[in-house]
């Protein structure tokens, strides 16, 4: 019984780490993340000596709390290191690669809007211009639009198709009054949204994409849209 209460304890304390990444920032919720794989997976022997005579229940919950240490561990030199992605933690580290600053890497030369009033400018001035527009909801705390960031929008063949298009992102990772309207200007509940709009400054409804798109079918729902 008080094993089946600790798990649950921990379960709760999950769902609340996973709230707060809303409002909290990425290097914050990363670490309440790496506290909330350390701190159990000591409670559960981790870095305990293991008799031989341990039964394999023992030996399981040994095994199980070593793979959470390791991963807590692997969260804090994320953090340590500027990384923003709770996936790839060590990605920043790789040979070559250098990480933008900010809350995360952007694969396309996104122009950030904040609000309301600053995405009815770019959009007025792409009309201006006559060229198509990719608007991308983002946020800190959503693990989708990092996929995307990732395997789509990093894709060159979708870099070259959007290469005449300007590119927007609306931030919403703050809990503010003008994130609100970001997603009601749309009628959204949040992101990972991509919407598309005409030269003429009109939105393609029919061709929104609504959370995660590999690239292959990215790429033939750019051929339609564009």
């Amino acid at each position: 019984m008080h094993a089946t209460k600790a798990v649950f304890g921990v379960g709760l304390l999950a769902v609340a780490v996973w709230l707060l990444e809303r409002v909290l920032p990425s290097a914050l919720s990363m670490t309440a993340w790496a506290l909330l794989l350390i701190v159990p997976a000591v409670f559960m022997g981790a870095l305990d000596h293991l008799d031989a005579e341990a039964s394999g229940w023992r030996r399981l919950w040994k095994g199980l709390g070593l793979m959470m240490l390791t991963y807590g561990i692997l969260l804090l030199i994320g953090v340590a290191s500027d990384s923003r992605d709770p996936l790839q933690p060590l990605r920043v580290l790789a040979p070559g690669n250098v990480q933008a600053a900010g809350p995360a890497q952007q694969a396309l030369p996104f122009q950030k809007v904040t609000s309301p009033a600053e995405l009815d400018r770019k959009l007025a001035e792409a009309k201006a211009q006559g060229r198509p527009v990719m608007l991308d909801y983002y946020a800190d705390w959503c693990i989708s639009c990092k996929e995307m960031d990732r395997y789509t929008f990093a894709d060159p063949r979708v870099r070259q198709a959007l290469a005449n298009a300007v590119l927007l992102q609306a931030d919403v990772t703050a809990s503010s009054d003008e994130s609100d309207g970001l997603l009601k200007r749309y009628g959204l509940i949040g992101p990972p949204a991509t919407l598309f709009f005409g030269a003429d400054g009109r939105e393609r409804s029919s061709f929104r994409v609504i959370g995660y798109m590999d690239a292959e079918r990215f790429l033939q729902h750019l051929k339609q849209v564009l």
